[in-house]
């Protein structure tokens, strides 16, 4: 029975890069990936998955009211899927996160959705929130903070390198803009 995995970290975890791991691993093998990524995501060009250490792949890009179930089994009866990866999860809508539910139900093809767990406020994406309700497995994926303790938050930067405390809580940016912290440093950032 194929299963929902939510692989999620701050920022600079490496979730990407598992991502990538987890496809050329389903490839070498001789099998079929899809990877999506969200088409808000842009920062490599459309339609590819980077990670920071270099490593890439195409990817299909999906906007915030596609239907993932729709997009994944069409795919499937053209080459049939043996995994579909996504990357940047938290940007999906609940009804996406219902539909890749649906993926793993009705058609039996494992999803491994790569993001955030929260934004710079400390709140929850809406994908990540449903992800965290709804998956099967989840799966941490470890940052670390400056001081060396576990990264479990991440703090969006001004040009002057302080932290933004308003705004909206989708700006796409990597290390120029954001930074992975532990709970006590972000509360130290965030609240002064």
């Amino acid at each position: 029975m194929a299963k929902l995995y939510f692989y999620y970290s701050s920022m600079n975890a490496g979730k990407t890069t598992a991502l990538l791991q987890s496809s050329y691993n389903y490839k070498e093998r001789g099998m079929k990936t899809l990877v999506l990524a969200p088409l808000l995501d842009d920062r490599y060009g459309v339609g590819k998955v980077k990670s920071r250490i270099g490593l890439e792949t195409n990817a299909t890009s999906f906007k915030m009211d596609d239907d993932l179930f729709t997009v994944v089994t069409e795919q499937d009866n053209i080459d049939a899927l043996h995994c579909v990866l996504i990357d940047e999860a938290q940007f999906l809508t609940r009804d996406q996160v219902f539909q890749l539910g649906d993926v793993t139900d009705k058609l039996n093809i494992p999803v491994l959705a790569y993001g955030l767990r929260t934004d710079f406020r400390g709140e929850p994406f809406e994908g990540s929130k449903y992800l965290l309700a709804w998956s099967d497995n989840l799966k941490e994926i470890k940052a670390i903070c400056h001081c060396g303790s576990k990264a479990t938050m991440v703090i969006r930067l001004d040009s002057n390198g302080k932290a933004v405390t308003k705004g909206s809580q989708v700006e796409i940016g990597g290390n120029d803009r954001y930074i992975s912290m532990c709970r006590k440093h972000f509360k130290e950032e965030f609240f002064g």
